[in-house]
């Protein structure tokens, strides 16, 4: 693997080290404040076969091999970090949350890196790289601190995004501190969120594309000068598809063979990614679980489509004409390619996870907005003033994840067609021995749907636990 001295020395005007770490406690103070609530709250949906029925993870011997359909499914760096917590503290969930958190913390850290460096680029406008760290600082705090956030972060099985996001950040920063050592970091990063979660299959491409942006002159320089390093990025794919082949479609709920036809998910992805843009510029309302839903009708996904193709073409355009702009725009796009284009995942045809990396584009083309527009005392202000009013929203949104029944109300006033949150939210409620809401409450349900097996069943449930017999026998034969 060749070095790569220009990105070795792309520092122009290097802060001192205490300014650095200052700026870097400050990042790790906020966010941690951000999400103070989020240590207790309870395991919830997916976290269930995930973890508390996850025999795998009882012992490190047997971590590396996930079971079948559930979220660390062909996922062993997932299947590991929950076995160190389990072999630390059990089921007990806060150790679970602060792990999620320490990533999630380190994730912006690496951000601020990333940032801060190719801001110091020679490629970059003296102006702006004489506030590196400001801007940097103010990327970090946005993107750490956004309310979008909080269902990678706190939604303990989703640490599959936040961790995947984690080496895929080192993946590039590794690449740009530019020295052979940083390169064969960057290789294992990449080779540990390949075997993390399936977003990672962009992130070669993503260094080569910053490669040819900030680094090398065209295509040919930066293949020909560190032709060892993208063979070796290269190979990690290979450990990728052993990994997905491995799941077998995960029961037939992602994948090209999946339930939902390959159209139908595509259409309803073209509103989604339009929703996902709109939460990171005013975050509300969020969902915790958005269903299985699907937008049939071309019609109602006309606009949202056309917009997605616009903001397509403008990123190409602006490949060419401004690369830095469009290396965001690619940014976004692709990492959010893999879960949000043409290959169905069954199970969340809308999860507000899936923006954890593609978010870190929108908020620095709003950095760099802020910079150029307000200048250096007016970004600052306006980015301190959005990341006190982000961290207030994530600490709201938090407390809402702190209790189940809490969680499944919101999600169900959110979401009223998802049968998952209505299931749910009886649930809660008989678990808790409020027998006759859980009652009332599926009784409503069957009447919404009442050809949904599922929700009669747990109807028939809650009807057995009043002791009413006659009554659940009719709902389990209906």
């Amino acid at each position: 693997m060749s070095a790569n001295p220009a990105l070795h020395s792309t520092a122009r005007l290097p802060a001192p080290r205490v300014v650095i770490w200052l700026l870097a406690s400050l990042i790790v103070a906020a966010t941690l404040l951000a999400y103070r609530g989020s240590l207790a709250g309870p395991f919830v949906l997916d976290d269930t076969p995930g973890i508390v029925e996850n025999q795998s993870i009882r012992n490190l011997a047997t971590a590396w091999s996930p079971p079948a359909d559930t979220t660390a499914s062909g996922r062993p760096m997932v299947n590991l970090s929950l076995a160190l917590n389990y072999a630390f503290g059990g089921l007990e969930v806060r150790g679970y949350h602060a792990t999620n958190l320490a990533i999630h913390a380190l994730a912006a850290l690496v951000l601020f890196g990333i940032v801060r460096r190719t801001l110091q680029n020679p490629r970059v406008p003296a102006a702006l790289a004489r506030d590196a760290n400001l801007v940097a600082t103010g990327v970090a705090l946005l993107w750490a601190l956004h309310p979008l956030q909080t269902e990678a972060v706190t939604y303990t099985i989703q640490r599959a995004e936040s961790l995947m996001g984690l080496f895929y950040l080192l993946t590039l920063y590794a690449f740009i501190r530019g020295t052979r050592g940083w390169q064969v970091v960057s290789f294992v990063a990449c080779l540990l969120g390949m075997a993390t979660k399936e977003v990672m299959v962009t992130a070669p491409l993503l260094v080569l594309l910053y490669d040819r942006t900030f680094v090398a002159s065209n295509w040919r320089e930066a293949l020909r000068a560190r032709r060892w390093f993208y063979a070796a990025l290269a190979s990690t794919w290979l450990v990728l598809a052993l990994l997905v082949a491995s799941t077998g479609g995960r029961g037939g709920t992602a994948g090209f063979g999946a339930k939902i036809s390959t159209l139908d998910y595509a259409l309803t992805q073209s509103g989604a990614i339009v929703h996902y843009l709109r939460l990171a510029l005013w975050p509300a309302p969020l969902v915790f679980d958005y269903g299985h839903a699907t937008a049939k009708d071309p019609l109602t996904v006309a606009a949202p489509a056309l917009l997605l193709v616009a903001l397509g073409g403008a990123t190409l355009w602006a490949l060419r004409a401004r690369p830095a702009a469009g290396f965001l725009g690619a940014w976004f796009f692709a990492i959010l390619a893999p879960s949000s284009s043409v290959v169905p995942v069954a199970t969340q045809t809308i999860a507000e996870h899936r923006m954890y990396l593609s978010l870190a584009a929108v908020v620095t083309l709003l950095a760099l907005a802020a910079h150029r527009s307000l200048g250096r005392r007016g970004a600052l202000v306006a980015m301190g003033a959005v990341a006190l009013g982000l961290a207030a929203q994530t600490s709201e949104r938090n407390a809402t994840y702190r209790d189940a029944l809490a969680l499944w109300t919101d999600t169900l006033a959110k979401a009223p067609d998802n049968p998952r949150a209505v299931a749910n939210v009886g649930l809660v409620l008989l678990e808790r021995g409020r027998t006759d809401e859980a009652v009332s409450h599926f009784a409503a349900a069957v009447a919404r749907q009442p050809n949904h097996a599922p929700t009669r069943i747990h109807h028939a449930n809650a009807l057995l636990a009043a002791g009413r017999i006659d009554d659940a026998i009719a709902q389990l034969e209906a």
